[in-house]
């Protein structure tokens, strides 16, 4: 069932061609800033890979990939839903050494995906990683990139301001680091959305932090897998959406696990038995690397910097008959 808000009196910064326009500067000018701030090498990645590896990220354990079988090898393939734990293997097999780092495009397809202003079944971003040694685990270094992203973002949106005058987003560059049980400390009556709305409400720019273990309330702020993320070293980029009145995330990331981390997040999780798979395999026999990253979504990022009111005008893909009914008749013009 799709959601659709309608912002009071909305009306498209860019005509669908200087969106177009506009999409195309944006991606090259982030992305250039971004490999540049990191130090990432740009690299091909997979739109699929083969089942039973592990590589694939099991978001919240719920989500169903598309799967089918490949001809020529007999084996069953999955789209991907990210790239988080393949980033890791490739840095190993390229041979990269810390502070050095990789990003690529990614691009899935998440079939369970509920429908509304900032969700798609179709997922673009650039998924960045990291190579960094032991002394580097830590929420200090964490920050320290977060801020490097969030300024590359900021810098992003003042050359689209200058290219296309219609922008004004008007985007923080200072960030409020919080964590998620600051979060139900601060609202225990909210639902975990409502306590991001209402914290960026106040904040514009935030890093919510320690995603995916429990609570003290016994809840979940929200879902990871156990098996990349280290939940008390990651979080998500949020910015306050003055068109949607809302808190927007754009960026989920953190430093990796290491063995110690994997090992506990498995067995919280209840499901023990991934460390027999490929990669679960060679991290814990200690094969892989250090590593920190993230993704950081393109159509996201394109509804917040563009000042769109729905994902579905900066990217083309399949709608239900009510939103698409919907955006018709407020004059949002859908990809």
């Amino acid at each position: 069932m799709s959601k659709l808000i309608v912002p009071d009196g909305y009306k498209p910064a860019l005509s669908p061609r200087e969106t177009q326009t506009a999409i195309a500067f944006l991606k090259r000018s982030f992305q250039d800033d971004l490999c540049r701030v990191l130090n990432l090498t740009r690299v091909s990645a997979p739109l699929f890979v083969e089942e039973g590896t592990g590589l694939n990220d099991d978001l919240n354990g719920t989500e169903r990939p598309v799967r089918f079988d490949l001809a020529e090898t007999g084996a069953d393939a999955v789209v991907v839903h990210s790239l988080a734990k393949w980033k890791r293997m490739a840095l190993h097999k390229y041979g990269f050494v810390p502070f050095e780092g990789l990003c690529t495009d990614m691009n899935a397809i998440r079939r369970d995906e509920e429908l509304d202003n900032l969700h798609s079944a179709y997922v673009d971003q650039w998924d960045w990683e990291m190579v960094i040694d032991r002394e580097h685990r830590t929420e200090a270094y964490l920050r320290r990139v977060v801020q490097l992203i969030v300024d590359a973002i900021c810098d992003t949106a003042e050359a689209l301001e200058a290219q296309f005058p219609p922008l004004k987003c008007g985007l923080s560059r200072q960030i409020a680091f919080v964590t998620t049980q600051e979060l139900e400390d601060r609202y225990p009556d909210l639902t975990p959305k409502q306590r991001e709305d209402a914290f960026l409400k106040e904040h514009r720019t935030a890093f919510i932090m320690q995603i995916g273990g429990k609570l003290r309330s016994g809840e979940r702020h929200d879902g990871r897998a156990p098996d990349y993320d280290d939940w008390s070293l990651n979080g998500d980029i949020v910015f306050y959406n003055e068109l949607l009145g809302c808190a927007f995330e754009v960026s989920s990331m953190g430093i990796r696990v290491d063995a110690a981390a994997l090992r506990a997040q498995l067995a919280e999780a209840g499901c023990p038995q991934r460390a027999e798979l490929p990669f679960h395999a060679a991290l814990l026999a200690g094969e892989l690397p250090l590593t920190l990253g993230g993704g950081i979504g393109q159509s996201r990022l394109s509804v917040l910097l563009l000042q769109k009111a729905h994902i579905g005008e900066v990217q083309v893909s399949v709608w239900d008959e009510a939103t698409l009914a919907g955006c018709k008749a407020v004059g949002i013009p859908l990809l």
